[in-house]
């Protein structure tokens, strides 16, 4: 994929996903919690936004469209069945749809759970999750179920191991907190928690992650069962 990808800070722990085609200079956000750093990143590159991507209708990840729609005029894509809870749409898509950012094509995949019709954006070698499978977690399962989110995390799973995961939030090293507690004798997730360790001790960012990687530390994506999912989520959610 020849794509130029940025990772924003947004809000308290927040990321968007500013992605530009290279050849043919179409710029494409995925969801937009704030304005004010979106835009300052499209101005400090000259950037003009031409379509917006939202993953699911939480206010975290939409609050910052109206800021952005009063300097740019960008198409917003989401989901068609969310349509009564997300922002006015021009493109709305469904599982298995296909769409562009210039020459870069991607899929859409349903990945409830963390809420229903919650979508994701899969293209080569980068998927934008939202709230789904996240940087060593996934996210709470607000109006789906167990079975459901472990299905959805399924779907990504199943993508090219050295495709990079772009999710919405910082929440790596807490949740590493937790993962260690399911593995304490996963030396690969001993390492990671000790390079995220110090990339946060630097104010680096630990999102994208690969999903070899996730594959090799996530408990999440490691339940084997989704009877095993739903036992690791609930232990997370009381810890």
């Amino acid at each position: 994929m020849t794509a130029e990808i940025l990772t924003i800070p947004c809000r308290a722990d927040n990321y968007a996903f500013l992605m530009r085609c290279s050849e043919t200079g179409t710029v494409a956000l995925f969801d937009a919690p704030e304005a004010a750093p979106i835009l300052a990143a499209l101005a400090k590159k000259g950037w003009n936004l031409d379509l917006v991507f939202l993953t699911h209708h939480h206010p975290d990840h939409v609050e910052g469209l109206a800021g952005i729609q009063a300097k740019h005029a960008p198409q917003i894509i989401g989901a068609k069945l969310d349509r009564h809870r997300l922002p006015p749409m021009d493109i709305e898509v469904v599982e298995g749809d296909t769409v562009s950012v210039g020459n870069l094509k991607g899929m859409v995949y349903d990945v409830s759970g963390h809420t229903i019709n919650h979508v994701a954006f899969c293209f080569d070698g980068a998927m934008f999750t939202g709230d789904s499978l996240m940087a060593l977690g996934c996210g709470r399962i607000f109006e789906g179920t167990m079975p459901m989110m472990w299905e959805s995390l399924a779907k990504l799973a199943s993508q090219p191991a050295d495709t990079m995961v772009y999710s919405g939030h910082e929440y790596t090293e807490a949740n590493g907190r937790f993962a260690i507690t399911i593995e304490p004798d996963n030396r690969d997730l001993q390492a990671r928690i000790t390079d995220i360790a110090e990339k946060r001790s630097q104010g680096i960012a630990t999102v994208p992650s690969l999903l070899a990687l996730e594959l090799a530390t996530n408990p999440f994506l490691r339940a084997g069962t989704a009877e095993r999912f739903g036992e690791i989520r609930a232990a997370k959610d009381r810890f």
